[in-house]
């Protein structure tokens, strides 16, 4: 299972015209809650959005758990929204993207990324800084507009 989802990250990276946000079901970051993230213990699977808590920023609609997570994210969204426009962060730093996964993400100096599954998150975990170093290097070139 593990070789047929990195074959299939590897088999056909995006980068032409990308969005800026990765967009699953209409929704920034696979429809999670960004905010929830902050308070998640690390492993743990990211908490789904209502639609009833939705706003929209920066090109794409964010869903949230809770009014509260929706007006934490509207006073700041800089600081919640994920990383590398929500794609896998893995991807970006090695130079093309690959959809984000809302439960592969990690939470590092203050900041969220996400990552295609959870066997590619814990490649990226193996050195965060160094990829996060490359992935800004990347970052939006990537995207191919």
């Amino acid at each position: 299972m593990i070789a047929s989802s990195a074959a299939a990250l590897l088999a056909g990276p995006v980068m032409a015209d990308e969005p800026r946000w990765y967009q699953n079901r209409a929704y920034a970051a696979d429809g999670a809650d960004v905010v929830a993230y902050f308070g998640l213990e690390p492993g743990a699977n990211g908490v789904a959005g209502s639609d009833a808590f939705v706003t929209e920023w920066n090109g794409a609609k964010w869903r949230f758990s809770t009014a509260e997570n929706q007006a934490t994210f509207e006073a700041n969204p800089q600081k919640y929204a994920p990383q590398f426009g929500g794609y896998c962060s893995w991807a970006v730093s090695q130079g093309y993207t690959a959809h984000g996964d809302k439960d592969a993400w990690t939470v590092h100096d203050g900041k969220l990324y996400l990552n295609y599954n959870q066997s590619i998150r814990r490649k990226w975990s193996g050195d965060i800084p160094g990829n996060v170093s490359k992935g800004e290097a990347n970052w939006p070139k990537v995207l191919g507009g």
